[in-house]
């Protein structure tokens, strides 16, 4: 009955490439518009989109009527609400600006329950979606659910061999864009730069090798297609706005041209 949800982790973990509707807008029709053109899952952007309480409790549960898993990108230490969303019915939290493996660890005490974290029970809306017993949500919680934190800055890429080995943390999700910045010094902003380009490269070996889910934002279908060669297994494809804006571009010119 919740295969789409309790075992979407080892999916990530095993593949093949889940593709994300990175959804930022807060009209719960947008995810749903999108969810039915084939992506594997949703990414509720909570962090940078414009999303309200009410449109993330929408999303997550647009995405059970269509039998897709919804992940959560929180805002940066927002690990209490994070675990709120988790009770909602949310599969997974995608943390930005995880820098260091005590970053790492804050993360997994909030959102993983004894003997890997400490958070407190109350998962009221997800025992509903997934239809388990409180035995049976208790016991299956910590591998059903999926912890991920973002590398994006300077440290936390220097720092990750110690994040990836913190125990109950299930991967890492690269933000090309943030660390183009980065490792720039703010020169630029470019996801597609050539540093940027060989640190994903040295995450894809470095976290596989971890046995852990490695994963990132791309801007369009182009390179989440190249990620997926490198053994990348969640990816988005854009967002909901350049989607929206893309297609628009494009019969705009038709019509013109």
């Amino acid at each position: 009955m919740s295969d789409h949800l309790t075992g979407f982790r080892a999916r990530l973990q095993a593949g093949p490439t889940a593709f994300a509707a990175w959804c930022a807008m807060r009209e719960p029709a947008v995810a749903e518009t999108i969810l039915k053109e084939g992506f594997d899952c949703a990414v509720l952007d909570w962090q940078h989109g414009y999303h309200d309480q009410a449109s993330i409790e929408a999303g997550i549960l647009i995405a059970q009527a269509y039998r897709k898993p919804a992940m959560v990108r929180i805002g940066v230490g927002d690990f209490a609400g994070a675990a709120r969303f988790l009770d909602w019915g949310a599969v997974g939290i995608i943390a930005p600006m995880i820098n260091s493996a005590a970053d790492a660890k804050a993360l997994v005490d909030f959102l993983k329950y004894p003997p890997l974290g400490s958070r407190s029970w109350g998962p009221m809306r997800a025992m509903g979606l997934t239809g388990l017993s409180n035995g049976e949500q208790l016991e299956r919680a910590n591998d059903s659910s999926i912890v991920i934190a973002m590398i994006e800055t300077r440290e936390g890429f220097a720092a990750l061999d110690e994040i990836l080995a913190v125990p109950g943390l299930d991967g890492v999700f690269v933000g090309p864009s943030d660390l183009s910045i980065a490792l720039t010094n703010g020169a630029t902003i470019d996801p597609l730069y050539a540093e940027v380009d060989a640190a994903v490269q040295l995450i894809a070996r470095k976290t596989r090798a971890a046995g852990k889910i490695v994963s990132a934002f791309c801007p369009d279908g182009k390179r989440a297609n190249e990620l997926a060669k490198l053994g990348y297994t969640l990816l988005s494809v854009g967002t909901d706005g350049f989607l929206l804006r893309s297609a628009a571009r494009a019969e705009l010119a038709r019509a013109k041209g």
